[in-house]
């Protein structure tokens, strides 16, 4: 199948992220949000990236101009009528997702492709909850997705094989490098990554070194680009909790028990850089 025009529900981080890296590879593409003006926040950050990326000289002007022309901002989700593959990347909450699914489902034209960014929900599932179950897949991008270079491409139980080797395609047009995991809770990156990232927040808990102390053990210890509290407050506290408890909650296994203290700063409100408050202070930053 022939992929040109990518719909994107959703226009925070992540989806202003995807919408970005697709149309620099040359697609259309029509951002969605409920609201309009988070819409056009969306693509006014993408303008923003685009120019940072021209004044370090790694992209062309006429080539990032080119790009934020190819983004559409809508509201209405009969915008993805002409779409090709649609990526949901909204909240990482099973409700909200079902429901954005039903939608576009029932707004997208026979045959067109409908993905999830999500880290860490059934793809089988939601596949289930529509009218074209073998046309679903996930497409997990890594965050912040310009940067990037890995997708994780899950397949439901239905996918069909043909949705499979498109959605490859698809992400190696986009210049990321693919690995393909069955649908299990957390797939094969928030498997691994949420349990450290967890372990670090009862360690920070039970005072065994401060959160500098903690992250720096990882980077220079590990070796590790980014320390797992400074990257817990990169993906956003809700975030890491909720997939924390769909582990927990599907797998069975105590292992995956969200750390108290997470918990707390979710309910704080101290969700990590996008609140300006986590494990680290970023207000004035």
């Amino acid at each position: 199948m022939d992929i040109q025009i990518v719909g994107v529900i959703g226009a925070g981080q992540m989806g202003a992220g995807i919408a970005q890296v697709a149309s620099q590879t040359g697609l259309s593409v029509r951002l969605l949000d409920a609201d309009a003006k988070l819409a056009e926040k969306g693509r006014a950050g993408i303008a923003k990236q685009l120019a940072r990326a021209v004044e370090k000289g790694k992209v062309a002007r006429d080539d990032a101009d080119a790009a934020l022309a190819r983004i559409e901002v809508a509201t209405g989700y009969d915008a993805l009528g002409p779409c090709d593959l649609v990526i949901e990347a909204a909240t990482e909450n099973p409700d909200v997702k079902h429901t954005i699914f039903a939608a576009a489902d029932a707004a997208m034209k026979p045959g067109a492709v409908l993905a999830s960014n999500t880290s860490s929900i059934s793809i089988t599932k939601l596949a289930a909850r529509t009218t074209r179950p073998t046309r679903v897949i996930g497409m997990h991008f890594m965050n912040p997705v310009p940067v990037m270079k890995l997708v994780e491409v899950i397949r439901a139980l239905q996918t069909d094989d043909e949705v499979h080797e498109a959605t490859v395609r698809l992400a190696a047009r986009m210049g990321k490098t693919v690995i393909t995991s069955k649908d299990s809770p957390g797939f094969i990156v928030n498997r691994m990554l949420i349990p450290f990232l967890n372990e670090a927040c009862f360690v920070l808990a039970e005072s065994l070194g401060s959160a500098e102390d903690i992250d720096l053990g990882a980077t220079l210890g590990l070796n590790h680009p980014l320390g797992p509290l400074a990257l817990a407050d990169l993906i956003g506290l809700d975030t890491c909790l909720a997939i924390a408890e769909v582990l927990h909650r599907e797998l069975g296994d105590d292992k995956y028990r969200p750390a108290p203290l997470l918990r707390n700063y979710v309910a704080a409100g101290w969700l990590g850089r996008k609140t300006g408050r986590g494990f680290y202070v970023y207000e004035g930053k």
